[in-house]
């Protein structure tokens, strides 16, 4: 009898984690190799500390390019549904912002829009470059 009870126990415990792994879409680390960026986010806990800018607090993300220290901070977001999410950034400076939708497309790629306000604009080579309105992101699993 203690055997049945343990064992549904078990396999309770095994089925709730794995619906917790699942409904964590909009968490994570992303990134796109042309435009040499990435993306933290975490969109449940919020409490994501940009490397070398702790006066922010925790923050729902962040968006950088590696090798720099310029990045565009995600200041809130909201998941629409299991697949959407929208996102408010500015940059660092505080000079612009934009709003941004994150689309789940399959498990580990991601459509990045820019929806509304300023360009997104990255340091590159010394220059200012801008990013296209729409990027495909791979997420690390």
């Amino acid at each position: 009898m203690n055997k049945y009870i343990i064992t549904a126990i078990l396999l309770f415990m095994s089925i709730s984690l794995s619906a917790q792994k699942e409904s964590m879409t909009f968490k994570g680390h992303f990134y796109n190799k042309e435009y040499d960026i990435y993306l933290i986010i975490d969109l449940y806990d919020m409490d994501v500390e940009v490397p070398n800018h702790s006066m922010f607090g925790n923050l729902p993300g962040y968006l950088g390019k590696r090798l720099n220290n310029f990045y565009w901070l995600v200041t809130s977001g909201k998941i629409k549904n299991d697949s959407y999410a929208e996102l408010d950034m500015i940059n660092d400076f505080g000079s612009e912002d934009t709003r941004v939708s994150l689309k789940q497309i399959n498990d580990s790629t991601f459509i990045f829009k820019q929806e509304e306000g300023s360009t997104m604009k990255i340091a590159n080579n010394g220059k200012w470059q801008k990013l296209p309105k729409e990027l495909k992101l791979k997420k690390k699993l």
